[in-house]
């Protein structure tokens, strides 16, 4: 019982260095953007139909970002997927967005997926996955969560 402690102890030391090493980067330089996606999702049947926009607040540019979006049911197993978006798991899918200047939008994400079973409600998860290596203080506009109901109404987010 004492060995289980004393591990524990040791486990945390490194914890602690990287972050007490992480905070001084990013104040000595680390980019710095503000992330977002708006957009809408549709569903009719067993297909959802999704338009996203990413955009970035700044202060920095980022050459490239990656969203994920993952859907409450699996999706059918064959898949068209737009350029720049693969699909990376049962529910999830991941799309680059391309380059996000400083305080603009990039170029509108449309992506049509198929649901493995009709729903008459699907909830979508939309977050960041990656981002260029800059650091993103406010993570509350670039996560979004939506239900989505078989109306074929658009759902705004």
């Amino acid at each position: 019982m004492l060995r289980t402690k004393v591990l524990a102890v040791w486990a945390a030391v490194p914890v602690a260095v990287v972050v007490a090493v992480a905070g001084p980067a990013r104040a000595g330089g680390t980019p710095e953007a503000d992330l977002e996606y708006h957009g809408s999702a549709v569903m009719s049947g067993d297909r959802m139909d999704v338009r996203l926009v990413p955009g970035n607040h700044g202060p920095s540019a980022v050459d490239e970002a990656s969203v994920q979006l993952r859907w409450s049911v699996p999706l059918a197993d064959r898949q068209s997927l737009p350029d720049g978006c693969v699909r990376t798991g049962e529910r999830v899918v991941v799309c680059g967005t391309g380059a996000l200047p400083a305080d603009g939008l990039g170029k509108p994400i449309d992506l049509g997926v198929v649901l493995k079973d009709g729903a008459p409600e699907v909830t979508l998860e939309i977050d960041t996955a990656w981002s260029d290596g800059t650091v993103d203080a406010n993570r509350s506009n670039d996560q979004a969560r939506v239900l989505v109901l078989d109306t074929g109404d658009a759902y705004v987010f």
